[in-house]
């Protein structure tokens, strides 16, 4: 255990947590991705940043969560996400990708679309073919996923579902890319990729800004949180925030005496900058789970989001068993919106994903449902209350959208635009 002085805190992680029991193989696995990150610690003089603990659990070659071959999508998984649960959430993304290629179309622009961390590939394939149902289809398709795994997924699903359809020619127009294009023209669609992103996390503790770092136990060998002390400029604007919506809210904690956590994700921002560079017309589409930046940093809300994922369940201990379940934490929008609105992008909206699936184009493909059909009728309206109730995905999924040469804005925000509230 690395030496504790006057600005360093040592704690161990809640162990109370009851989840499933890996196997003896993943178990392995996970012991070997354990090593490793041990083995940076060491190299670091016993202690690294959450923010690296976390690259290494989700993204180690051949051993992080998302490098590793471990189904992670639907109910076979650890979670769902909107496309695996029902199509309708595609095909309003087409929808509003066809608003917004046909304006560049108009300006004699050629645009095309760029999907980041496509999952499963279930999304990429329902978008081209509603757009190919509209006459609406891009040249391209592209697909920019970190996993190699997960790619030879989606290529695997989306021609072998086109084969069954007899559209086997249509998977011509997906490209899969290992890097960022220098410059693009059209949509780009990243669901659930900022929350995957690895964070810092700093707390606050007796009016002291410290930041996490992860080191273990020289008797267990086990994970333990190292709270080290920090001056840095890029932290310190958030803990003057939190100190002023402490001095705001009405509770009975004040912020002299509390212990605060939290996240700080500069990755987050550094990809929306990467991504806002490299657009030269079209938009942006980013759906997540998230808020703005008052209700990130509430009072009360004082442990943080970070959350983990394992066979369905949900847990706060990111030390259990890394490289077998998803790490996340949730999006400060507001952080997004000042990044982006920086590289010069025009915000078109923001607002919650029911009220974006209803005003992009719910309605519209709801009257194309076969009437007769009483249990695809009675499935469909399973899946969009999943989607849209407040109590599932619909208020805590946000959407947001920024664009550039975009004159007239995407009707996914026509009902309930939130954008003011950044």
């Amino acid at each position: 255990m690395p030496s504790i002085q006057n600005s360093t805190q040592v704690s161990t992680p809640n162990q109370s947590i009851v989840l499933p029991e890996p196997s003896v193989s993943d178990k392995q696995h996970s012991q070997h991705l354990k090593e490793k990150i041990i083995e940076k610690i060491h190299d670091q003089a016993g202690k690294i940043s959450f923010e690296q603990y976390m690259q290494m659990a989700l993204y180690e070659t051949g051993l992080g969560y998302y490098s590793a071959g471990s189904r992670k999508f639907g109910a076979e998984g650890d979670f769902i996400t909107a496309p695996e649960i029902s199509p309708v959430f595609s095909q309003v993304l087409a929808i509003q990708s066809r608003q917004i290629l046909e304006q560049l179309k108009k300006n004699k622009i050629n645009g095309d679309i760029l999907e980041f961390g496509a999952g499963s590939g279930k999304m990429a394939l329902a978008i081209m073919l509603y757009l190919e149902e509209q006459s609406a289809l891009p040249d391209n398709y592209y697909i920019l996923d970190l996993s190699a795994d997960l790619i030879d997924r989606q290529k695997h699903y989306i021609y072998e579902n086109l084969k069954a359809l007899g559209k086997v020619d249509l998977y011509d127009r997906f490209k899969w890319l290992d890097h960022l294009p220098r410059d693009f023209n059209g949509v780009m669609l990243a669901n659930e990729v900022l929350d995957a992103m690895p964070t810092r996390i700093i707390k606050i503790n007796n009016e002291k800004l410290y930041e996490r770092f992860v080191g273990t136990d020289e008797l267990t060998n086990k994970f333990i949180w190292i709270d080290e002390e920090t001056n840095d400029k890029s932290l310190n604007s958030y803990q003057a925030l939190i100190k002023e919506l402490f001095s705001q809210g009405l509770t009975r904690e004040s912020y002299e005496q509390s212990c605060y956590i939290t996240e700080v994700n500069t990755q987050a921002q550094a990809w929306v900058k990467s991504i806002a560079d490299v657009l030269n017309a079209g938009a942006i589409i980013l759906i997540d789970y998230g808020y703005t930046e008052k209700e990130y940093f509430h009072p009360q809300r004082n442990m943080g989001t970070l959350m983990c994922h394992y066979r369905h369940h949900s847990n706060d201990d990111p030390f259990y068993f890394p490289g077998l379940q998803d790490i996340t934490a949730h999006v400060n929008f507001s952080d997004v919106k000042r990044v982006a609105e920086l590289q010069q992008l025009d915000l078109q909206g923001f607002t919650t994903q029911a009220h974006f699936l209803m005003s992009g184009g719910l309605q519209e493909l709801s009257d194309n449902f076969d009437l007769n059909d009483n249990i695809k009728l009675a499935q469909l309206s399973q899946q969009i209350k999943r989607l849209t109730l407040p109590n599932e995905m619909g208020e805590l999924f946000k959407v947001i959208c920024f664009s550039k040469q975009i004159d007239k804005p995407i009707s996914g925000f026509d009902f309930i635009n939130m954008k003011d509230k950044l």
